[in-house]
């Protein structure tokens, strides 16, 4: 608590710096120092999720020595991660308009179950029940964007309506069966395209993990290098002002949401390469799974700040604290622990950084 003298008022502690020149010096530089960390993290918002990333390997790498840093268990690691990253891509675009998506996992795999059923049940050809899914991602993504654009419903009750009635559907279409991985390497081995890999020594890439790099690289350009990137930004940062500007709010909004729908369609396709079957049940919290990626990798909730490479740090995290712990023969309550603890913490350095602007 500061006190202050009678005969003028002035703190005692603003005394001693001003008759300290030492004290005063120490105080600025430790203010100083401090805001130029906020401004440093604030204009480089990947950077605590990759500090994160690269302590947790060194604390882990020193617990369990040659069995994390082998080849194989590295890109082991990039395998888990491989759908979070996709479906994370899209979530990162809609929270960028300080938005959410939570029907990102019901979207992905319905457009999986539309890919096995429209093969085997209707006898489509595989490559037309592709294009297929990919048609049901973009018309429940469209949906999506037509409700929080057009109507201006707020996006986390919109998409956790919609979340309900595309698992509803997901599940009455597919009379909840699931198509085996013997039938689809028989008929349709190019639904299974993107589990096909590329081996370098002990080193594993699927075709998955590649298509993951390839979409967060192409999105990152797109969200840094172009204008519709600012306009995503500037929609999520503040809409009144980026409508004043010129920026269309609405028609980017209802292009976020669909470019989302999309991605998870693909999504999908990569999903039945990863699991090797089409099961009404996959990916069942990759909407929270995605979520989480996005807030650890450092993206704010309230929109217009953040980067895609974050998510994808954020979903190295979570595969490396996961993959881990249960090296170290863990209890896996323990990973749920460790990924709060990180999501709590993420919030809380999203919410000091973001003073930097106040």
């Amino acid at each position: 608590m500061s006190t202050t003298t009678p005969d003028s008022g002035r703190s005692v502690e603003g005394i001693l710096a001003q008759s300290d020149p030492a004290v005063a010096s120490f105080e600025e530089h430790g203010s100083g120092t401090v805001r130029r960390i906020q401004n440093y993290l604030h204009t480089n918002p990947a950077a605590v999720p990759l500090i994160v990333l690269l302590g947790s390997l060194i604390c882990f790498g020193a617990l369990l020595g040659g069995k994390l840093f082998s080849a194989f268990t590295l890109t082991l690691i990039l395998q888990q991660v491989a759908i979070t990253g996709i479906i994370g891509a899209a979530q990162t675009l809609v929270i960028l308009t300080a938005g959410i998506d939570l029907s990102v996992g019901a979207i992905m795999v319905l457009s999986s179950v539309v890919m096995g059923q429209f093969t085997f049940r209707y006898g489509l050809p595989p490559a037309l029940s592709i294009l297929c899914g990919f048609a049901v991602g973009t018309i429940c993504g469209l949906v999506n964007g037509l409700l929080v654009s057009k109507m201006r419903l707020p996006p986390f009750i919109v998409t956790l309506g919609t979340w309900q009635i595309i698992l509803a559907i997901n599940y009455i279409y597919s009379a909840n069966e699931t198509i085996r991985s013997q039938d689809i390497d028989e008929t349709a081995p190019i639904l299974k395209f993107f589990a096909n890999d590329i081996r370098a020594g002990g080193a594993v890439f699927t075709y998955g993990v590649i298509s993951m790099v390839l979409l967060v690289l192409l999105l990152w350009y797109v969200l840094n290098h172009t204008a519709w990137g600012r306009h995503v930004y500037a929609v999520g940062d503040d809409p009144e002002a980026a409508e004043l500007s010129g920026v269309r709010t609405s028609r980017v909004l209802l292009q976020v949401y669909t470019l989302a729908g999309i991605i998870c369609a693909f999504g999908a396709w990569v999903l039945i390469g990863r699991v090797g079957a089409i099961s009404p049940n996959s990916g069942a919290f990759a909407n929270i799974e995605s979520i989480t990626a996005v807030v650890i990798g450092g993206i704010s909730l309230f929109g217009g700040r953040g980067s895609i490479l974050g998510m994808i740090f954020g979903a190295l995290i979570v595969g490396l604290f996961s993959l881990a712990l249960r090296l170290l023969g863990t209890d896996p309550q323990y990973t749920y622990m460790m990924i709060g603890v990180l999501i709590i913490l993420a919030v809380a350095v999203d919410q000091w950084i973001r003073k930097v602007a106040g």
